[in-house]
């Protein structure tokens, strides 16, 4: 996919700020507010030192603002010192308004990003999910999204704030002196912009290169942990360790690059600041000499100008922090822009008929040869079916298409006499249940697992598809029962009995088309028997399409087609 600028990712990110503007806006003046307040702090320090050094106290200097004007006001050292106090006090509650209010509009953001990130996957699922690491997408979910809060808690609003603040610090050393105002504004844009704009570029790569490699390592942890039973066995851990090392070596190394580029920014930026002081005071000595300024304005200006530097040096260390948010930034835009293989038809409706037809369908995958070629069949609501033939000829891709995980080539597909690619996709799932060769289980309670099908079934429904599924006796003898937990990936579970668990789901779903895509296949005789004997007895009225390479299995079916050389024939 193609690289996104800079500029354009904030760009984006920004357009997901418009709900919380109110927030935005009290954020940045409660940190234009905060840093006012601490500037003052040492800027009235210094005017208490220069009330100390000019015994008729400050009235050389002229600051257009509406808090000072010297030529105006003469004030005092108790005056400043009062000033200096109320500063210091107000200076925690503005922070903590700013920060609660940022943090705030961060974390609201986040929720919406990941709420649009599971909106895409479900739109992308299953055909553009199926080769992507599992271990990436949950990078992607979890790090990379919770990185964004840099941006939308310590990026936006603080350049907001820097420009407002130096700005306001420019004009009062313009009206201190003309050459003081035109030198900090030179200082704060290079501080500021300069400096994080020009090194950003040298890291962004690398930025990008450290996620993708986070991601990658996240995903071989992943494998490692799943499959740490075959690891052990095969005495693979050794070299399984090795890798995990050398990932971790990579992902340090390209975090080094990115570090050392933090230090020498952090470097130029202080090395910038000092060169400002020193500016400052080379010239104020050349206007003291010329009678232009008192030493006690010098004293001030250079105060203000040193403790003046907060708002644009948190820009310019929020460089190397963009570094990594750009990049989980681009890496979630790039899921959020991704096409899904099949549009999703919104709506619903009702069917006249449940009949299933293909019509001169051919299919292939993208950069491959192609699977199905005219293939023709009609299928009757009641009809049960099985599709055999040689593994890899596409037995399963014709269930996929039914279910239209995939959409043809060429041909048509109807249910109902409606065309798949005009019908709503919530009517066809509706309809549809599909039962495949591995159950997935979430690691929840065995009830939780079967009401997948039909979230709001009650525990007598849910008990009922049990019975059909001839499972029910095995959860009673649990001591939990139903709500027994059935451990990550099933683990506590045997492989028929995750089967059953799944065949329970595909009868509480009540939907006419079942789907059975080698239900049977990793399963013993005893449990395949059991598996097909709750089918024959429960499915009557339904539909049956069935995947199988078993001759066993094809006994609960009334028709038999084999897939051969791109085409089904009738047995």
């Amino acid at each position: 996919m193609e690289r996104q600028s800079g500029f354009k990712i904030m760009k984006r990110l920004i357009k997901e700020l418009k709900p919380l503007i109110p927030f935005m806006i009290l954020t940045i003046f409660m940190g234009v507010l905060g840093f006012l307040a601490a500037i003052s702090i040492t800027t009235f320090g210094a005017i208490a030192i220069g009330t100390i050094i000019d015994s008729n106290g400050i009235d050389a200097i002229s600051l257009a603002t509406p808090v000072l004007n010297y030529k105006m006001i003469n004030i005092t050292f108790t005056t400043s010192i009062s000033i200096m106090i109320i500063c210091a006090i107000l200076r925690g509650p503005l922070r903590y308004i700013e920060q609660l209010s940022g943090h705030y509009i961060a974390f609201k953001i986040l929720a919406i990003l990941r709420d649009k990130v599971f909106t895409a996957l479900r739109k992308l699922a299953p055909a553009k999910l199926e080769n992507k690491e599992k271990g990436n997408l949950v990078s992607i979910i979890t790090s990379d999204i919770e990185l964004l809060e840099v941006f939308y808690a310590h990026t936006i609003a603080p350049i907001v704030i820097a420009i407002i603040t130096n700005s306001i610090i420019t004009i009062m050393l313009w009206n201190i002196h003309m050459y003081y105002g035109v030198i900090a504004l030179m200082f704060f844009i290079i501080v500021g912009f300069v400096i994080p704009y020009t090194t950003s570029k040298f890291a962004k790569q690398s930025g990008v290169e450290y996620r993708s490699s986070f991601g990658d390592a996240n995903s071989y942890m992943l494998d490692s942990l799943r499959g740490l039973k075959e690891i052990l066995i095969y005495k693979n851990g050794n070299e399984r360790l090795n890798k995990i090392h050398n990932k971790s070596i990579n992902l340090n190394e390209k975090q080094k690059t990115i570090k050392n580029h933090e230090g020498i920014v952090r470097a130029i930026t202080d090395f910038t600041i000092m060169m400002s002081i020193l500016i400052f005071l080379v010239v104020g000595s050349n206007l003291i000499y010329n009678g232009e300024i008192t030493l006690s304005i010098l004293i001030i200006s250079i105060v203000i100008i040193a403790s003046s530097f907060g708002p644009v040096v948190a820009l310019s260390n929020l460089s190397n922090n963009l570094i990594f948010t750009l990049a989980s930034a681009e890496r979630l835009f790039n899921i959020l822009d991704e096409n899904p293989e099949v549009e999703e038809n919104l709506g619903d409706c009702n069917l006249n008929s449940l009949d299933i037809m293909y019509e001169n369908v051919s299919f292939k995958y993208d950069n491959r040869k192609e699977i199905l070629k005219n293939v023709n069949i009609d299928i009757k609501k009641g009809d049960k079916i099985s599709i055999v033939g040689e593994s890899g000829i596409g037995k399963s891709t014709f269930a996929k298409l039914l279910m239209r995980f995939f959409d043809i080539n060429k041909g048509k597909i109807t249910l109902g006499n409606v065309n798949l690619k005009e019908l709503p996709t919530n009517t066809l799932r509706k309809n549809q249940v599909l039962m495949s060769q591995e159950t997935f289980l979430f690691n929840e309670s065995i009830e939780d697992n079967i009401k997948i099908a039909s979230i709001n079934a009650t525990h007598e429904e849910v008990v009922n598809a049990a019975k059909k599924a001839a499972i029910h006796d095995f959860i009673i003898s649990l001591s939990k029962g139903y709500e027994t937990i059935v451990g990550e990936l099933g683990g506590n579970l045997s492989s028929g009995e995750k089967q059953r668990i799944g065949l329970a789901r595909a009868f509480l779903s009540k939907a006419e088309i079942m789907i059975l895509d080698e239900p049977t296949s990793n399963l013993d005789t005893l449990n395949e028997g059991e598996i097909l004997n709750a089918i024959n007895h429960n499915v009557k009225e339904k539909t049956i399409v069935l995947i199988t390479h078993r001759k066993s299995t094809e006994t609960i079916t009334d028709k038999i087609f084999k897939l051969e050389n791109k085409r089904l024939h009738k047995l």
